[in-house]
């Protein structure tokens, strides 16, 4: 537009044949001033000035940087931040003293920080630490338990609730306490219902791990999965990431179903957490159609607890400072180059192995083997 307007033709006539407005021709012409065509610097610029016009004077910035300088030199303390140099600059005292956050600031300018900048990285994907469900081959039910929950007349109440991973399929079931024996249960129905995920996963509540106090312990529900070929998981004991979506869903059902109505029955509330969850489940109907293919539930069955044990358990361990992890009521050391370090360890009860991996959030494709160890459970018979 500039060269048209050059070689004669009015700014009006190129602005109607261009489409732009006149201003905008007439904002180009003034840019390029007599200059050539090539010479002229037609790179945007910022509006407004191009410097501050609050921003400290040059003279005080100068001075911040020297004093910084000479702290970080000659400080007994060892200290050269912004409130130090301030501390500093007071003593001396300076007649115009710059705030903390001011100070901050032109050190941040001038790139003399120290500290880094925590880097946020992406979160994993879901269920990143088994690689099937990460990949979305496989589905993942997750299921807890509230407690502490209390209804007219003082009597307890218990729910045990579940999430799917990738379908988001809810449940909750109200009871006055929860137990392993009701637990498999809600279990049946539920998986009857929907059919059968690829894994369970649970906390190492002795609801559905068993007993804490004798080593090798399978427990009930535990042993449920097994027998539906189902692979249970248990989390890292006292770290809730794992369970987080569980724990989001526990926190919906007490805010629109527990708090929201006054109860003076259990009966009561189970009709009203039945109406959440189906309508809840209906909203998310087409989330759970495109989740991973479930198993159909196997017609006749019934749980024989004392069958032999076949398949896998998987545990979510964190090893400690000396690279050893505790899980069945045994230690187990898995590598002194991985202290405190997230482990995936897969009992095979066929083969009689635990396999360990190692897992990071960082890099959660990178799950290499770091040992086996031979451990084969105890033939005896379950009491639970």
């Amino acid at each position: 537009m500039v060269e048209a307007v050059r070689a004669g033709r009015s700014q009006r006539g190129v602005a109607r044949e261009l489409g732009v407005r006149l201003g905008t021709v007439q904002y180009w012409v003034g840019r390029a001033g007599g200059e050539r065509l090539d010479d002229v610097d037609w790179a945007d610029r910022l509006r407004g000035a191009r410097r501050a016009a609050n921003r400290t004077d040059g003279a005080t910035e100068d001075m911040v940087l020297s004093v910084r300088q000479y702290l970080s030199e000659y400080s007994a303390l060892g200290e050269w931040g912004a409130e130090a140099i301030r501390r500093e600059l007071v003593e001396r005292a300076e007649a115009s003293v710059p705030s903390v956050r001011t100070i901050g600031r032109i050190l941040d300018r001038s790139g003399v920080l120290d500290g880094r900048r925590r880097l946020r990285r992406p979160a994993p994907p879901r269920g990143w630490y088994v690689p099937e469900v990460a990949r979305g081959e496989a589905e993942l039910d997750a299921f807890d338990t509230i407690e502490g929950l209390v209804i007219e007349g003082g009597r307890s109440v218990e729910v045990l609730t579940g999430m799917s991973l990738h379908g988001g399929l809810p449940a909750a079931w109200p009871e006055g306490q929860i137990s392993a024996k009701n637990a498999v249960q809600r279990l049946v129905w539920h998986w009857r219902e929907f059919g059968l995920p690829a894994y369970a996963q649970f906390d190492n509540d002795t609801v559905f791990q068993g007993a804490h106090q004798f080593p090798d312990t399978v427990g009930r529900v535990a042993r449920l999965c097994l027998a539906l070929e189902v692979v249970p998981i248990f989390t890292v004991p006292r770290e809730h990431g794992f369970q987080n979506p569980l724990e989001s869903f526990n926190g919906r059902w007490q805010a629109k179903v527990w708090r929201r109505w006054h109860y003076g029955s259990r009966t009561e509330l189970r009709r009203r957490s039945v109406a959440y969850i189906g309508a809840l489940r209906t909203r998310s109907a087409a989330r759970i159609d495109a989740a991973p293919d479930r198993r159909a539930f196997p017609d006749p069955w019934r749980l024989n607890l004392k069958a032999p044990l076949h398949g896998r358990i998987l545990y979510l361990r964190r090893t400690d400072d000396r690279g050893c992890l505790d899980m069945l009521g045994h230690r187990f050391p898995v590598d002194p180059q991985w202290p405190g370090r997230l482990v995936r360890a897969e009992l095979d009860l066929d083969a009689g192995l635990i396999r360990l991996f190692a897992l990071r959030r960082r890099d959660p494709t990178h799950q290499p083997l770091l040992k086996e160890i031979a451990h084969v459970l105890p033939n005896r018979p379950f009491r639970g």
